[in-house]
């Protein structure tokens, strides 16, 4: 078995794969051979907003590959403004990289177009890793807007991240887990990614409220093994979502974090990254 480039992802080098006439950003680590596991990231995340921690840990047993959505970071193209096509790109550029059984793992945004792929393409998705995520039509999933832009502005009145409000509790762990997993992200020097224009913000949050208001998917047709993993207060993805899904859908395993909030796997990165490892051995 031979490695990838790097199994450090603030050394990974930006690669490029183009799908029709859309050239999309990834990079990837970890040793090649076996399922690859893709990762896909929130609302308008980049590159550069994957948590190293959780990347470096489960590129330890496995080729890792972070994506850019089209028209985000420095991927080409417009960003879609809908799931369904988002999972669309997503199965055309696993395709052009020689994939034909892939596993998953979507946090939030991300959460939302790995459970369509794997309803689109049932024979390309061998497991499956939900996190901070809700089904189509999920509680509270049409507000996050409503949520998200006061603690926005919240952030630019308070001089700090708004993900220090969006993604943890307000408790002495959760500030702490904030300031730590900020951090880490900055840990890359070089070949950072670029950051998503308002255009494309605005556009993945249109493709958001129209998840939220679709009708419920049948989740009973997913039939691989998924983990679904949320922090006990999400306040973006209220939790009841993550019970929901774990509810639906078959062969789900559900682990819930105590004082955590949308980042619950960011705080608790240390015990996430050995059960989806393990989630992902069995």
């Amino acid at each position: 078995m031979t490695t990838a480039s790097t199994n450090d992802y603030r050394y990974a080098p930006n690669r490029f794969v183009t799908v029709g006439n859309i050239r999309f950003a990834y990079r990837e680590l970890g040793p090649r051979g076996g399922v690859p596991l893709i990762l896909l990231n929130h609302w308008g995340a980049v590159l550069d907003n994957f948590d190293p921690r959780i990347v470096d840990g489960l590129a330890v047993a496995h080729h890792i590959i972070a994506l850019d959505y089209q028209g985000i970071g420095l991927s080409g193209g417009t960003a879609p403004e809908t799931i369904d096509e988002m999972a669309r790109d997503v199965i055309a550029v696993i395709s052009e990289l020689g994939f034909t059984t892939v596993d998953i793992m979507g946090f939030s945004l991300g959460g939302f177009v790995a459970q369509d792929i794997a309803l689109k393409a049932p024979g390309l998705v061998r497991k499956l890793i939900l996190t901070g995520t809700g089904p189509a039509g999920g509680a509270g999933i049409a507000r996050v807007g409503a949520v998200s832009w006061r603690l926005i502005l919240k952030g630019m009145l308070t001089l700090r991240d708004p993900k220090t409000y969006l993604f943890f509790t307000s408790t002495i762990n959760g500030r702490r887990a904030a300031k730590d997993f900020l951090a880490r992200l900055k840990e890359r020097q070089l070949d950072r990614d670029k950051e998503p224009t308002p255009r494309a913000f605005l556009r993945q949050l249109g493709a958001i409220k129209e998840w939220g208001r679709r009708a419920p998917q049948d989740l009973g047709r997913i039939r691989v093994p998924v983990l679904v993993a949320n922090g006990d207060n999400d306040i973006m993805v209220p939790t009841s979502n993550s019970r929901d899904l774990a509810r639906r859908i078959a062969k789900a395993e559900l682990v819930i974090y105590e004082d955590a909030g949308h980042g619950g796997i960011f705080q608790y990165h240390s015990e996430f990254v050995p059960r989806a490892l393990a989630f992902l051995a069995a």
